[in-house]
């Protein structure tokens, strides 16, 4: 089985947006760019080179596709591995190596198949999805020092309750938190003191 990894550039409040610049999404947007340095480059190249798929949202696989295909230096094999997105109006793509998925029970066969795990970049909407459905295996979060206030949060109402175990940390110089989970079962209860 394979593990759907979810990464995620987030402010202190939980808001969540790319890392490309100040005209993404709403008013704040570019926030996460000053804070980016060589040890988030790193994580980003480790990740990178473990040649896994991406299952990308239809507007986040729209701006990855208009812009990493001719842009390996970047990404060096983003073209060679498989990108699949979840859209139920997306028809096709150039892209190479690209599937599309229509919906969730899609996402879970692919899942539950033989290959590679898949990361996802951003795609809240399709985020907030898989959590509901309990389809998410790892979380790879990269907490920056600022609030936002407004913007799509990362967590919806319908995320599931869950626990996860803490894999991985460090602390950039910017101060930036790079944590990385993973799924450890059902949320537990108890009592303080008891």
């Amino acid at each position: 089985m394979r593990k759907i990894i979810v990464g995620a550039f987030i402010s202190l409040d939980g808001v969540m947006q790319g890392a490309g610049g100040p005209e993404e999404d709403f008013d704040f947007g570019g926030w996460s760019a000053p804070y980016y340095d060589e040890v988030l480059d790193n994580i980003a190249e480790k990740q990178k080179a473990q040649g896994n798929d991406i299952l990308l949202g239809r507007k986040t696989f729209e701006i990855f596709a208009s812009f990493f295909p001719n842009r390996e230096d970047i990404w060096p094999g983003v073209n060679k591995i498989n990108k699949y997105v979840l859209s139920e109006t997306l028809e096709k793509s150039e892209w190479q190596n690209t599937f599309i998925i229509k919906n969730v029970e899609g996402v879970r066969a692919l899942k539950n198949a033989e290959g590679s795990n898949i990361h996802i970049h951003g795609s809240g909407t399709m985020v907030q999805t898989l959590f509901h459905h309990d389809l998410v295996d790892e979380i790879w979060l990269l907490i920056h020092p600022v609030t936002i206030g407004m913007g799509k949060k990362l967590f919806g109402d319908g995320t599931i309750p869950a626990a996860f175990k803490l894999m991985e940390c460090v602390t950039t110089p910017k101060g930036v938190i790079a944590a990385h989970y993973t799924r450890s079962g059902t949320l537990q209860r108890g009592s303080m003191g008891a």
